[in-house]
């Protein structure tokens, strides 16, 4: 068999499988932009984000994709037994740091918080582009870099842009969380991105053409990355806009993620495991049930801004510099967590996701 044949033989290399990943990737996408769209024929473009989107992005999709960690650690409990010190510590730690900061400053305490779900957004999308690359048994040293420099300038140049043109009329969790860059920084990085983009398209072009080999998945997370955190960060200068691009294509495929690794365990030979949509009921019913409940916490406690939905506000001032930190917890644990439990050499169940087409997986 020649080479050509040998390729246009090898299969595609989808992560889940082909309809999952269009739509877990393709999907959010789609969603995210019509959203744009509704939101511009509305006039929402001009406005803080209406409630009903911030429900359906921040507290189902954002909060929630936050708990979906809790199916991958701390509801199983053969991985607890596996790392009970980082599981343990890592809250622990997560709370005592907060505390330290916000008893020191308010502002300082939220701009780590902010830069912190900076950097773990965008070593998500990183992560993705690297699963699709194993995947497809892509080694390539050039490749790497181009699809590296691609995914990285897809976020941080939108990133960029923002710093150099505070104010903005949207921020990552509250105003003045990001500190302002003097210099327009954006106009150096702008041809390094526009670069970056052009090489990636030519070199998967180039490989669909010359060794017919594909790899649209890890296209399509590209893709959507770049326009979704361009539209949202740099086209529009819009709260709205930035809520619907930058929570739904992070929140929803993470969600996927757990899902699957979740829904994989084997079941004792004397308990079956319960059929689909029961599981997905319990996963989805579970995440958004302690999503709700921490928002109440937050709106009731700190916020007091949706007594429509979570009610009368409480007094707490008084506790304010221990709740603050107490109820950031959750969060800083999924950021810290997710460098350690994503890791294909530490988990033979991840490693299989990745492992290349046709290739037996790991046990």
């Amino acid at each position: 068999m020649n080479s050509s044949t040998a390729s246009a033989a090898e299969p595609t290399p989808w992560l889940f499988s082909r309809s999952v990943d269009l739509m877990t990737f393709g999907g959010s996408a789609l969603l995210a932009l019509a959203m744009l769209g509704v939101g511009g024929v509305f006039g929402w473009l001009h406005q803080d984000t209406p409630s009903w989107a911030w429900v359906v992005a921040i507290l189902l999709i954002d909060v929630a994709h936050v708990y979906a960690t809790g199916f991958r650690v701390y509801f199983d409990r053969a991985e607890l037994a596996r790392r009970p010190w980082l599981y343990a510590l890592t809250p622990g730690l997560a709370f005592a740091i907060s505390w330290a900061l916000y008893s020191e400053s308010v502002d300082v305490f939220w701009r780590c918080l902010a830069y912190l779900a900076v950097f773990h957004f965008i070593r998500q999308q990183y992560g993705w582009v690297a699963l699709y690359r194993n995947k497809a048994g892509e080694t390539n040293r050039w490749g790497r870099r181009i699809d590296t420099a691609a995914i990285y300038l897809a976020t941080v140049y939108p990133l960029v842009y923002w710093h150099c043109h505070l104010p903005r009329e949207f921020w990552w969790f509250r105003p003045d969380d990001f500190a302002s860059f003097s210099l327009d920084w954006s106009l150096y990085l702008a041809p390094l991105y526009w670069s970056a983009m052009a090489a990636y398209v030519v070199k998967a072009i180039g490989l669909a053409v010359t060794r017919r080999r594909f790899n649209p998945g890890k296209d399509l997370v590209v893709a959507t990355t770049a326009v979704c955190w361009y539209l949202g960060i740099i086209t529009f200068n819009s709260d709205y806009a930035f809520t619907v691009t930058n929570v739904i294509i992070h929140g929803i495929p993470y969600m996927v993620l757990v899902y699957w690794y979740h829904q994989t365990a084997t079941p004792t030979q004397s308990q079956a495991l319960p059929s689909v949509g029961m599981r997905l009921s319990r996963f989805i019913g579970l995440i958004w049930i302690l999503a709700y409940v921490e928002e109440l916490v937050w709106d009731r406690g700190v916020w007091h801004q949706r007594s429509w939905l979570f009610g009368t506000p409480w007094n707490l001032e008084s506790v304010e510099l221990i709740l603050v930190p107490l109820l950031a917890v959750p969060q800083i644990t999924h950021y810290v967590l997710d460098g350690f439990i994503w890791k294909r050499r530490t988990s033979a169940k991840f490693a299989t996701l990745a492992s290349p087409t046709g290739e037996r997986s790991v046990r």
